[in-house]
Order: C-alpha cells, then structure tokens, then sequence
C-alpha cells in the first residue's frame, strides 16, 4: 500500500484528563472498498493514537496488494480485527459487521481515506461521555488545505434543502439561500453544539447506543445512512452533536470506483430516505415523484467536475 500524496500531522497526543474522566474503551471502524493511496496513511493514523484499543477494519473489497496488507497488518498487531471474506456488501452493512465485532464502548466509525488528526479522538470520547443517550458526535472534517469540508455539519436535509444544494442553487441565487442545507461557510463554534446532521466520515457513538437504534440502516448501499442515522437519533430524542475541535482530514474521491456510479448511490440513497420520513400520502407521492429528478441531479454532479476541473 503506498502512502497518501498529503503529509498529515502525526498523532500522538497523550490522554487528556476529559479522556481519563471518560473512561470507556475505544474501537475504531473502518470499512473499506478500493480506497486507493490515502488507505495506509489512514491506517497509520489510527494506530498512532493512544486512546484506540482496537481496529476493526472491514474489508469490502481491496486490490489483492491491499488486502495483502491488511491481513498482515491483522497479524502484526493484536489491536487489529480484520473482517474480510463477505465482499461489497454496501458500506452500511459493512459498518455493521464492524459494530458487532466491536468491543470498544466508544465506537468511532472512520473513513479509510480520512486522517485522524491530534487530540480527535479525545475530543470525541470526552464529549460523549456526558451526554444522554442516544448521542452522535461528529468531528470537524477538514479538506487537505486546512478549509472545512462540505458536509461536515448540515442543517436538516429534506428534498427542497437536497435539491437546492446538490444543484448549488441555493448558493447562487439569494432568494434560495435558505435552502442551503451546508453550513461550512459559517464561523465555527468555540464548543460542541447540537446540529440536525453530521458527516459519517468521522463520528462516534456508544455501542449500545448504536445497536439500540439497529445500527445503520442496510437499505442505503453507499451514503445517506449517515443522515439517516443522525435522524433516528433526533428521532429518538437524542442529540446529534458537532464537535469542532476533534478534527480529521478527509481527501474525498480517493476510491478506484467511478464518480457516477458513486454519486448515483447518493442519489437513490436520498430517494429512499425522503420515502423513508414521508408523512401521509401526499408527502410519499412527492417523495416518490422526487426520487428520479434527485438521482438525475447527482448524475450531472460528477460531469460538472469534469468540466470545471472541480471536485465537489
């Protein structure tokens, strides 16, 4: 596995005394599909940090080098449980099979292309610890160049808010503004705050809280379980948190899969949860009659990259 373009500080901070109030054992998940250079990189990070006892890595499908790695890395260090064997079953599932290998009572879900930087994981396991159940705390994702990502807080996403931002016209037109359902642009917060959404590149829950709400709903294949999960968690209300000092650097557009066939998963994926919160029959009409021109306007996304030079 070769390493990432992008040299990422080193983590390798000692545990805080919020860490050592908190107490509770911490696994990381990792589900992994073809994710390219940035997976080492990755990896490393994760088994740099102290406060992380255990590593459970799913192998959806890698290249037969990187699986390679993997299975020797499983064999080089105890902390390391490598679930393979079961192919690409959707990253929801995925996630899953991870959960319930799992022995941690923090579990941290991570995106293999996502770099852990200092003091993030302390962040996150002393801002749950009290919390009421069910709780979700989302890191600060941050581009390669230092820039919050798109994504890593958001308002509630219903199918105007999708529409409006997926298309970027609630960014280009004034009267749409409040259709932006992306808050990146704002100043940060000093502390965690409650938001309706976070990005599933970098969160962390207790276990029971997780499987107490089922876990990530395997309906979706790739995205959108992220805010479904952050919706039940309202749902059930529980807070869904942001937690701008535990930070993480997410490349984005790493993995060897297409773009379009990425981008159509969002779409169907966005479909199914509008269907999914529907209420009544008008509201399940819309949603149903949303979901083609929704997929249709993720479709266009990557080709607009394409002809802009842009990548999200």
């Amino acid at each position: 596995m070769n390493g990432a373009a992008v040299s990422m500080v080193a983590v390798e901070a000692a545990p805080t005394p919020a860490d050592l109030r908190a107490g509770a054992s911490v696994s990381v998940v990792m589900v992994v599909y073809m994710t390219g250079a940035a997976l080492s990189e990755s990896l490393a990070c994760v088994l740099k940090e102290p406060l992380v006892g255990e590593f459970v890595i799913v192998d959806n499908g890698s290249t037969p080098a990187d699986a390679a790695g993997l299975k020797a890395l499983a064999k080089a260090d105890p902390r390391v449980v490598l679930v393979a064997g079961q192919g690409n079953v959707g990253f929801a599932r995925g996630a899953n099979l991870g959960a319930q290998a799992a022995s941690g009572e923090v579990l941290v879900f991570l995106n293999p292309d996502a770099f852990l930087q200092a003091d993030c994981i302390a962040e996150l396991v002393g801002e749950i610890a009290g919390r009421a159940a069910p709780c979700i705390v989302g890191g600060r994702v941050l581009n390669a160049d230092g820039t919050e990502q798109r994504g890593a807080r958001r308002g509630d996403i219903t199918p105007m808010t999708a529409l409006m931002s997926l298309s970027r016209l609630a960014q280009k037109i004034p009267a749409f503004r409040r259709y932006e359902v992306h808050w990146e642009t704002d100043v940060a917060p000093d502390g965690a705050v409650d938001v309706p959404t976070i990005s599933g590149a970098c969160f962390a829950m207790r276990r029971e809280d997780f499987g107490g709400l089922g876990g990530f709903d395997e309906g979706y294949f790739l995205h959108v379980e992220d805010v479904d999960l952050c919706w039940r968690v309202r749902q059930e209300g529980g807070a869904v948190v942001f937690h701008p000092k535990a930070e993480v650097v997410h490349l984005g557009h790493t993995s060897l899969t297409s773009p379009l066939r990425v981008e159509f998963h969002k779409g169907v994926g966005l479909g199914r949860y509008f269907r999914k919160r529907a209420k009544g029959p008008g509201q399940h009409l819309a949603a149903w009659l949303l979901s083609p021109l929704i997929v249709c306007t993720a479709l266009v996304r990557p080709v607009m990259w394409r002809l802009t030079g842009r990548s999200s």
